[in-house]
C-alpha cells in the first residue's frame, strides 16, 4: 500500500479552495482514496495548519473587499479542518522529530525525518514547496505529478491489519505510549486491565494472559499433571501447537478424525477412540504406537479445537468426558469471539486457551495469548507456572514453571483492538454471508462452510471444499494471476508429520481429514473486505472450472 503525506500547503488549498491550486489539491486527496492509498497528516503540523489557514482566509476575504478577524478565522479554520482531518491519519511526532534546530528548516526536516518509519519507496510527501521537490526527488511529489501516475495497483490483502491499524491508530499510540512512560513492561496494569475486560466479555471467572497460544495450551497439561503414560485426544486437523504440547509433557496424542462438514473433531469418533485407549482395543479405533515401556494408555483430556472460528460440538464432548472423568482443554485460538448455543469462547471446557498471534481474530502484534477458566484453584496454578512457578515470591518457587508472560506492550495493544472486536466480527459475519450466498448461486462444484444451528463463527478463516484436489489447484491458479491471495490450511494433516512419525499412525485412518487436506481453500476474509473486492474473488472461482 502506498502512504501519501499531505503538506500544510495541499492541506490550506483544498480547506480555503485557494486558486487556482484548489482542483489540483482535490483531484490528488480523490486519486488517493481511488487508489486505496493510505493519507496522513503530521501532527508536528497541528500548529502551523491552524495558523497559515487562518491567516490565509483573512487574506481572501480582503480580496474580496471584506473583512475577518484573528479570532473568526480562527474559529472557521478549525471547523474546516475538523471536517478535513476525520478522513485522514495521523502521524505522530516522535522524539528524535524534534532535535531538528540545527537543520536550515526544522519543520521540513521533520517532515522527512518521519519517513524512516515507513518501508523504502512506499511513502510520498505531496506538497507544492519546490525547495522540498527539489532537495527529495524521491520523496516528495507535486500534484500535477501525482495525478499522472497510473493508478496504484491494488494487492488484495488476505487479511487486512493496516485498515484495522488505520481505524484504531489513535488509541494504539496513546496505549503504546502510556506503557513506554510508566515503564512497567512485565505484568503491567495494561495486562490486568486486559485479563478483567476479557473475563467480562467472555463470562469467565479468570483469565490469564501469557505469552502465547501455544504457552496457553501447554499450561493446562502441565497443571493437570498430564504427562508419559496419559492419553490426550484431539484432532489431526489443525495446526502442530495443538499436539505438539502433548508431546512437550510427555504425553501421548491420539488423533481422533473430522466431521466432514464442520472439519472439527467428530463426537462420535472421540467415544470410539476413547473406549479404544480404555479398554487397550485398537479393533475398535485406530490408536497409536505406545511409547517404550508403557504397555497401556491412561485417557486423561480431550483438546477440541475451533477450527477456522467455529466452535466443536462442545455438549456431546463434555457429557462423554464426565463419562470418563476426562478434562477438556478447548482450543479455541482460532475462535476467540466465537458462540456455542449462546455461550461464548473461553467457557466451554475446563480451560481454554487462545492465541493473540497478529492473524487470529483478537491479535496482537507479537505473540501472546490468554488462558480462560472457572476453577480457582487451577487458575491460582497457572499464576505460578506463568512465572518459573513462583509462590509467594519470586524467588519462592514451588513447581516447575515456564517464563510465559504476556507482554505489556502487546495487552496495550490488545486493548485498542478489543475496544472495536465486536464491530469486526458483525463486519465479518456479512462478508461471510455475502460469500456463502455468491458461492451458492455461482459455483456449484465448490462447497462453502457450514456453520450449525446454534453455533456463531468468529471466522478467522472462510475455507472451501473444492471437489477434487486438482480443481482446487485450477482455483489457486486462477486467484493468483488475479492477484487474490488464498491459503490452504491445513495441506498434510498431523497423523502425517514427520514428528509425529513414531506413533505409525497410516493415512488411512484418518480419511475425512485426508480427504479435506486435499481439497480444502482459504480465501481472503477481515471485517475490511469491500463487496466489489468479494464478488470480484467469487467471479474468479467461477471462471476457473
Amino acid at each position: 500500500m502506498m502512504h501519501i503525506l499531505f503538506d500544510v500547503n495541499i492541506i490550506v488549498d483544498i480547506c480555503a479552495r485557494r486558486k487556482p491550486f484548489f482542483q489540483l489539491a482535490c483531484d490528488s486527496l480523490e486519486k488517493c482514496f481511488a487508489d486505496g492509498c493510505s493519507p496522513w497528516i503530521y501532527t508536528g503540523s497541528v500548529q502551523t495548519l491552524e495558523f497559515t489557514l487562518a491567516s490565509e482566509l483573512v487574506r481572501l476575504k480582503e480580496l474580496d473587499g471584506c473583512s475577518l478577524t484573528r479570532s473568526m478565522s480562527l474559529q472557521i479554520a478549525r471547523k474546516l479542518l475538523a471536517i478535513f482531518c476525520s478522513k485522514m491519519n495521523w502521524l505522530a511526532a516522535l522524539a528524535n522529530e524534534g532535535d531538528v534546530f540545527d537543520t536550515d528548516d526544522p519543520e521540513d526536516e521533520q517532515l522527512i525525518r518521519a519517513f524512516d518509519r515507513f518501508p523504502a519507496g512506499e511513502i510520498k510527501l505531496l506538497t507544492r514547496d519546490h525547495r522540498l521537490l527539489n532537495s527529495y526527488p524521491d520523496k516528495a511529489i507535486s500534484p500535477e505529478q501525482y495525478c499522472q501516475l497510473p493508478p496504484e495497483e491494488c494487492k488484495l490483502p488476505f487479511i487486512d491489519l493496516n485498515a484495522q491499524q488505520d481505524r484504531i491508530r489513535p488509541e494504539l499510540e496513546k496505549n503504546m505510549h502510556r506503557v513506554l512512560h510508566h515503564g512497567r513492561y512485565i505484568l503491567g496494569s495494561e495486562v490486568q486491565e486486559l485479563e478483567r475486560r476479557l473475563c467480562e466479555y467472555t463470562g469467565a471467572k479468570h483469565c490469564i494472559g501469557v505469552s502465547s497460544g501455544t504457552d496457553a495450551l501447554l499450561m493446562p497439561l502441565m497443571a493437570w499433571d498430564i504427562g508419559p503414560g496419559d492419553a490426550v485426544f484431539t484432532t489431526p486437523f489443525t495446526f502442530i501447537a495443538t499436539a505438539e504440547v502433548i508431546r512437550l509433557i510427555g504425553a501421548t496424542p491420539v488423533f481422533v478424525d473430522i466431521d466432514p462438514q464442520t472439519f472439527n473433531i467428530d463426537p462420535k469418533k472421540l467415544e470410539l477412540a476413547i473406549r479404544a485407549v480404555h479398554d487397550n482395543a485398537p479393533e475398535i479405533y485406530p490408536l497409536p504406537r505406545k511409547p517404550e515401556g508403557i504397555s497401556r494408555l491412561v485417557p486423561k483430556t480431550i483438546i477440541p479445537v475451533d477450527l477456522f472460528g467455529l466452535p466443536a460440538d462442545y455438549d456431546p464432548i463434555t457429557s462423554i468426558a464426565e463419562d470418563y472423568g476426562l478434562k477438556v482443554l478447548a482450543d479455541s485460538a482460532q475462535g476467540f469471539g466465537s458462540q456455542y448455543k449462546g455461550r461464548k469462547s473461553g467457557t466451554l471446557g475446563h480451560a481454554t486457551a487462545t492465541s493473540f498471534f497478529p492473524a487470529k481474530p483478537l491479535g496482537a502484534y507479537g505473540d501472546g495469548g490468554a488462558i480462560f477458566t472457572d476453577d480457582d484453584e487451577l487458575a491460582e496454578t497457572l499464576e505460578s507456572i506463568r512465572v518459573h512457578g513462583k509462590g509467594k515470591d519470586k524467588y519462592d518457587n514451588v513447581r516447575i514453571g515456564l517464563n510465559a508472560r504476556l507482554d505489556t506492550l502487546q495487552a496495550a495493544v490488545l486493548l485498542a483492538k478489543l475496544d472495536i472486536f465486536d464491530k469486526e466480527l458483525e463486519a465479518k459475519k456479512e462478508v461471510a454471508e455475502q460469500y456463502t450466498g455468491l458461492v451458492a448461486d455461482k459455483t456449484a462444484r465448490i462447497s462453502p462452510p457450514y456453520i450449525p444451528q446454534g453455533f456463531t463463527s468468529a471466522w478467522a478463516q472462510y475455507s472451501v471444499l473444492a471437489e477434487t484436489g486438482k480443481q482446487r489447484g485450477d482455483i489457486q491458479a486462477a486467484l493468483r494471476k488475479a492477484g487474490v491471495p488464498s491459503m490452504v490450511y491445513y495441506p498434510k494433516p498431523l497423523h502425517m508429520q514427520t514428528a509425529f512419525g513414531q506413533l505409525g499412525y497410516l493415512p488411512e485412518d484418518m480419511p475425512v481429514a485426508m480427504d479435506t487436506a486435499r481439497r480444502i481453500l482459504s480465501l481472503p476474509m477481515h471485517a475490511y473486505l469491500q463487496d466489489e473486492q468479494i464478488v470480484a474473488i467469487v467471479e474468479t472461482l467461477r471462471q476457473s472450472h
